[in-house]
């Protein structure tokens, strides 16, 4: 292994926080898509100041933000290669993969021979089988699900077959199993569903509540990504909250559930203060579930702008050999039409808490960029897919 600038990489997903259009968002339907700048916009201006210094307002305009003279980040944006903009797509796509074929959505409902196979392998029946989000399918179905124990399938503008259940009426055990026989019968080719996701809850009428027992059974990647090579060099890859569901737990020495952004925080504070050596890599998905989906532009805001406070934490805690990038998946234009996924750039920015000068990365031509960086780093077997942008951090990084 060669010179290696970095011991620790941690890496942030802020799920769905794009930064405006791609330049194909037409052919998704997503003209005008700007989920940062539409948030901000909504707010009359958003107060992110540790985003702010790091460069964010530097990549683009945002109301509230200004940009600087001399950014403390290494700062751009990137496009989507690969033909979706999906969770999976975009995560598997920054660990070096690109998807050619979309994954499968289902606007109109699962098929019926699709369910059938399901109530003859799991004994109980189905409620709902439509597009829905996860609360107002609960406000709609959950008082005939506990009356009958039939269960609740739902999708979204997402590639996912999402089975609600009460956990007074089907145990987690048997929701999980429900689940996996799903994850099974999904696999044929005909149905390419990317997830198929457990969605517990509890409550009565009126006060049905998701509790934190929520599993997600993903596709295995298609191909080896830059955790397989970092875990097979003997290094570590840490996922944090629902990165190991992304990635079917491949390519991962170590995992940390989370329940929120916030505990999601504090789990990467948590994996700060081991030493290891490689990657801590964390996904913030309230930012895209609680709120880019259910299209709430004030508590997307204020979730960023709680998120911007706790990251001036990270910053304070970095040290010399670390390096943390912030980037994400797509977006999710909250003022947008629908309750989709938007086609847009997302941020790149990587700070150095010992680098003399930044410089702009300019607009990458794939989210693998970050991947084939990492691997750069470590001197693993780099991604297909990816430039590393390695050598334009290291060449202003102070000895």
């Amino acid at each position: 292994m060669g010179e290696q600038p970095f011991k620790r990489v941690f890496l942030i997903v802020m799920d769905s926080v794009g930064i405006g259009e791609a330049p194909d968002a037409a052919t998704f339907g997503d003209e005008g898509a700007d989920t940062l700048g539409h948030i901000a916009e909504f707010m009359n201006g958003i107060k992110l100041p540790t985003l702010e210094k790091l460069g964010m307002a530097n990549i683009k305009e945002v109301k509230g933000l200004e940009s600087v003279d001399e950014p403390a980040a290494h700062y751009g944006k990137m496009k989507e290669a690969s033909n979706g903009k999906d969770t999976m797509t975009g995560h598997w796509e920054i660990m070096g993969l690109r998807i050619d074929e979309p994954f499968r959505v289902f606007p109109e409902g699962f098929p019926t021979e699709l369910l059938t196979a399901l109530e003859q392998e799991t004994g109980r029946g189905f409620l709902g089988n439509k597009v829905a989000s996860g609360t107002e399918i609960l406000d709609e179905l959950a008082e005939e699900h506990v009356k009958t124990g039939k269960l609740i399938v739902y999708t979204s503008a997402d590639s996912v077959l999402q089975i609600a259940a009460h956990e007074d009426i089907v145990p987690i055990d048997e929701l999980y199993e429900i689940c996996e026989k799903a994850r099974k019968l999904t696999l044929q080719p005909e149905y390419m569903i990317g997830r198929v996701i457990a969605r517990p809850f509890l409550g009565g009428p009126g006060k049905w509540e998701r509790t934190p027992n929520r599993h997600d059974y993903a596709l295995k990647p298609f191909g080896r990504t830059v955790m397989n090579e970092l875990q097979d060099s003997g290094l570590d890859s840490i996922a944090i909250g629902k990165i190991s569901d992304i990635y079917d737990g491949e390519g991962i020495t170590d995992t940390y559930r989370t329940t929120s952004n916030e505990d999601g925080m504090d789990k990467l504070f948590e994996s700060m203060n081991k030493d290891f050596t490689g990657l801590s890599f964390l996904n913030l998905v309230d930012f895209d579930a609680l709120f880019g989906h259910r299209r709430d532009p004030e508590g997307y805001g204020r979730a960023l702008e709680q998120f911007d406070v706790r990251l001036q934490g990270v910053l304070d805690q970095l040290k010399s050999g670390d390096l943390l990038m912030i980037t994400a998946d797509h977006g999710n234009d909250p003022v947008h039409r629908g309750t989709d996924h938007t086609r847009e750039y997302v941020p790149l920015l990587a700070y150095d808490p010992t680098q003399s000068k930044t410089v702009n990365l300019g607009i990458r031509s794939t989210f693998a960029d970050i991947g084939a960086t990492i691997a750069d780093n470590f001197s693993v077997n780099a991604p297909k897919y990816g430039t590393s942008f390695l050598p334009e951090m290291i060449q202003n990084k102070r000895s």
